[in-house]
């Protein structure tokens, strides 16, 4: 004979039907139990009278209950999701219940295991943030070898085209969250309608910045590197209108790039990028030394390259399922909520790169040997701070669902950001060495030139400085991102960033040169690691606070 009893609890989360087959609770009674049992547990939901589960399962008489019913039930419940609802017209009023894929932090693993796992979850996305830089740095060091004046036009030329396109970010955040969200509800449609309204913005964007570089390009390279530097304006045109002929591709792939790492593919998007960073190493070698076309074969190479790896992104969707090339042109509702999300993660994005490019634009001012230094220098600082963003690509996967999600654990989540942050500083010392290592033994390896040279080796302990602290801050702020603190984030970042570009202001009128620069650049990095690590250490914090995480919800997210 068989009983039902049935779990009621509040949920904040407004969860669709599911089309997964209903798994049924496989629990036992005692044979003297001849009623249906009730039973109710306050689980740590937000509460909400409009939006009460229940859960109907089914068990067989003919076993037993063994130890505390209570404790086994909590330990079951967190391993599944709610995905239907029970509503006040429904007519059967019952609700489907799948197994989690979401794979949950072990947080009562040691340190070390917990890092070990982490580092399991993160490593493959390593290569997807390398990539860029890497590219960036082949051109550095090939120019290097050539021409003092084209090694220095590559400072505003990758500026103009790296930077800017660090402003189309907010492509990435939207279509991580929007692709997740709809895979969550299984609904593959959905899932689709997603990608294609976001691949027609992505395009869209494309086309805008193509125009705006063929028709502002000289202008905004004159106005960065003032009218006297006629050499470097020519040069780092003709890298830029090179370049640019790839925002299309490249903005398209940056969707469907995101689009995979919300499906939790981070392969296929690895394997499209290693492609193209080949693509771009054999093409510098070919056409800058072989050919000698020096800063021109060098952004042709880095073009043809980003074209392939926009393709090959675009042809992975297609293997999952998904078409790559089906453009959805989005409605008003949906450009809005795709920027209530993306517009203070925009902000905070323009705030470095304003910070960078400010950075450049002093050094520019300082002569042909100390911009083409600290070009070398902010490719290399580039390539390694690149190694803590998975960290925060970590703290985004996995900190939801501990900070307000169904298996919420506030000592998991304290204990992961404890993990995430050693990972960082471990990171930070062992990049810091190497990157500052680099620089100081081999600086022939991007100039030959005894003049850059010095001035490189004139910045290497504010580099240091800077970079170590680099990961660990890219842990907390991904932990600000997960809890959806975004106001805080965007306003405090601005904040840096003025108070930044006024040191940077003083050091540069001071005649403190390239070194004046730098350490600019520590004190912007320490402010944020700083600002970031109280934010997440005060009492009523979102890792402390036992109350309702109100300010953090996702259906709340507004523009700062």
């Amino acid at each position: 004979m068989n009983f039902c009893k049935t779990l009621t609890y509040r949920s904040p989360i407004h969860l669709g039907r599911s089309r997964i087959d209903s798994l049924l609770f496989q629990y036992s009674i005692v044979p003297k139990c001849s009623s249906p049992i009730f039973l109710s547990t306050n689980l740590p939901f937000r509460r909400n009278p409009k939006c009460c589960r229940v859960i109907t399962a089914c068990f067989n008489t003919g076993q037993e209950i063994i130890g505390q019913e209570s404790e086994t039930l909590s330990e079951k419940v967190e391993k599944i999701a709610i995905v239907s609802a029970v509503d006040g017209q429904d007519e059967e009023n019952r609700v489907e219940i799948v197994e989690s894929e979401r794979k949950e932090f072990s947080g009562n693993d040691s340190i070390w295991s917990q890092m070990v796992e982490i580092a399991k979850f993160s490593g493959p996305a390593v290569g997807l943030w390398l990539c860029g830089p890497v590219m960036s740095l082949i051109d550095t060091a090939v120019i290097g070898q050539g021409s003092s004046t084209e090694l220095a036009a590559l400072g505003p030329g990758t500026v103009f085209v790296d930077n800017t396109s660090y402003v189309f970010m907010f492509l990435s955040i939207a279509t991580s969250n929007l692709v997740a969200t709809a895979l969550a509800r299984q609904d593959k449609d959905e899932v689709q309608h997603q990608i294609s309204i976001l691949l027609f913005i992505g395009l869209a964007c494309g086309v805008l910045m193509f125009f705006f570089t063929r028709l502002f390009g000289p202008w905004a390279l004159t106005a960065f590197t003032g009218a006297n530097n006629t050499d470097i304006i020519a040069a780092a045109n003709t890298y830029v209108q090179i370049r640019g002929l790839a925002w299309p591709a490249m903005l398209v792939g940056w969707v469907a790039q995101s689009a995979s790492l919300g499906m939790k593919d981070s392969w296929g998007p690895l394997k499209a990028l290693a492609v193209a960073t080949v693509i771009n190493v054999v093409g510098d070698i070919v056409l800058c030394r072989v050919f000698s076309y020096g800063i021109a074969g060098a952004a042709w190479a880095t073009m043809v390259s980003q074209v392939v790896a926009g393709y090959m992104m675009i042809d992975a969707l297609s293997k999952k399922g998904y078409n790559g090339f089906a453009l959805s042109v989005p409605s008003p509702k949906e450009l809005l909520q795709i920027f209530m999300l993306a517009a203070p993660v925009f902000v905070t994005m323009m705030s470095k790169v304003l910070f960078y490019s400010l950075l450049v634009y002093f050094a520019t001012s300082m002569g042909t040997q100390i911009v083409a230094a600290h070009q070398v220098m902010i490719q290399l600082y580039c390539m390694c701070t690149v190694w803590g963003e998975p960290l925060s690509q970590t703290a985004q996967s996995f900190m939801p669902e501990l900070l307000y999600g169904a298996n919420q654990n506030l000592s998991k989540a304290r204990t992961l950001l404890k993990s995430l942050v050693i990972i960082g500083a471990a990171a930070g010392v062992i990049l810091g060495s190497i990157g500052t290592s680099i620089p100081w033994l081999f600086p022939k390896l991007f100039s030959a030139d005894p003049n850059v040279v010095k001035e490189m080796h004139k910045v290497l302990i504010p580099y240091f400085l800077a970079l170590s602290v680099t990961p660990s801050t890219h842990s907390l702020e991904g932990t600000l991102l997960a809890g959806r603190d975004l106001k805080f984030i965007s306003s405090s970042m601005s904040t840096i960033f003025g108070l930044g570009s006024l040191l940077l202001l003083l050091l540069s009128s001071r005649g403190h040169g390239l070194s004046g620069c730098w350490f600019a650049l520590v004190a912007f990095q320490w402010s944020r690691f700083c600002v970031a690590l109280r934010r997440l250490t005060l009492p009523n914090g979102m890792l402390y606070a036992d109350d309702d995480l109100t300010q953090y919800q996702l259906g709340k997210v507004k523009a700062a």
